[in-house]
């Protein structure tokens, strides 16, 4: 048997027939090539679990005891619940209705905020310097506005005596706040405005890196805008429109200041609540914190689900495509 050559480095030779031994460098160990990508994400993943995992332990921690107020005054000793909490949770019908409304206007704010942004980026594509400079800086004011001061802003703007909106659309003294549906659409104006910047630079960075000579063949075989954002840009934009919609959906799904200011805490009688504010209510107003907690932790699984089943989806739509 012939020994296989090798350089002095140790790398492998391999010996064309009629020819010098042509050196081959050695394959990485595939063990080494696995631990790489984790060695990069470690200190990432080092400062998450610190930010992170201590607070979601303790959210979890808190839901199965029996934790009010005379608890935490130290009146009465904290006792174990188990899974009482969550059974005293999901017997209150006030929680369903919440949930309901929270996933309702969570999905009215992730397809309007995507829906402008979207749209906002393909104009920002169509115009020239000065009018997408001006646009991008009007943008990024409305995304930098901390939520307080928007949602004031707003409310000012649509305020019954002195608002400007209502006498230019001559509703006199309506109150938008006042009903269920007007004021869950007023909180959707805010959270669209203040999130919708995120969207549409992300978006357009996106369409910027698409090769220009895509689109000008789909323009020359008579496609429409629409058509070239359905089966050109969407399709090549597949993963920045995943990482938007996953942000806004764990955005708008946990909405609490723009709900908790412009309807005064949950609107009258607790028709404007959210789960968040709901939770608040529970833990704070109420003392309930066991209860707030667990409302705490069913957010959580419930966009960790949502999240996964989308991922999921994408994933499979990939695949067929």
């Amino acid at each position: 048997m012939t020994p296989v050559p090798t350089s002095p480095g140790g790398t492998v030779c391999s010996r064309v027939r009629g020819g010098p031994a042509v050196p081959r460098p050695r394959a990485r160990p595939r063990r080494a090539a696995a631990w790489t990508p984790w060695l990069y994400l470690a200190p990432a993943l080092v400062v998450l679990g610190a930010l992170l995992v201590y607070p979601v332990g303790q959210l979890g921690l808190i839901s199965l005891l029996e934790y009010t107020q005379a608890q935490v005054s130290g009146g009465e000793p904290t006792s174990f619940r188990g899974a009482g909490n969550y059974v005293e949770l999901f017997a209150d019908a006030q929680f369903w209705q919440v949930l309901l409304a929270t996933v309702g206007f969570a999905a009215a704010c992730v397809v309007s905020t995507l829906a402008v942004g979207c749209a906002l980026a393909v104009l920002l594509t169509r115009v020239r310097a000065v009018p997408r400079l001006a646009l991008m800086l009007a943008a990024l004011g409305a995304w930098a506005t901390p939520a307080v001061t928007g949602s004031t802003v707003w409310l000012l703007l649509f305020d019954p005596d002195f608002g400007p909106v209502n006498r230019v659309l001559g509703l006199g003294d309506h109150s938008w706040t006042y009903g269920r549906y007007s004021a869950f659409l007023l909180v959707l104006l805010e959270v669209v405005w203040c999130s919708f910047p995120f969207v549409m630079v992300t978006v357009y960075a996106g369409i910027r890196a698409v090769p220009s000579e895509v689109l000008e063949a789909a323009a020359l075989d008579g496609a429409s805008q629409w058509r070239i954002w359905r089966s050109v840009l969407a399709p090549m934009l597949r993963p920045i429109l995943v990482v938007v919609t996953i942000q806004s959906i764990i955005w708008d799904f946990k909405v609490f200041t723009q709900i908790y200011v412009m309807t005064g805490g949950g609107g009258i009688a607790g028709q404007n609540l959210v789960l968040n504010v709901y939770a608040y209510q529970k833990a704070f107003a109420a003392s309930e914190y066991s209860l707030g907690s667990a409302i705490g932790v069913v957010m959580l699984v419930i966009l960790l689900a949502i999240t996964l089943v989308y991922l999921r989806l994408l994933r499979g739509q990939g695949e067929e495509l």
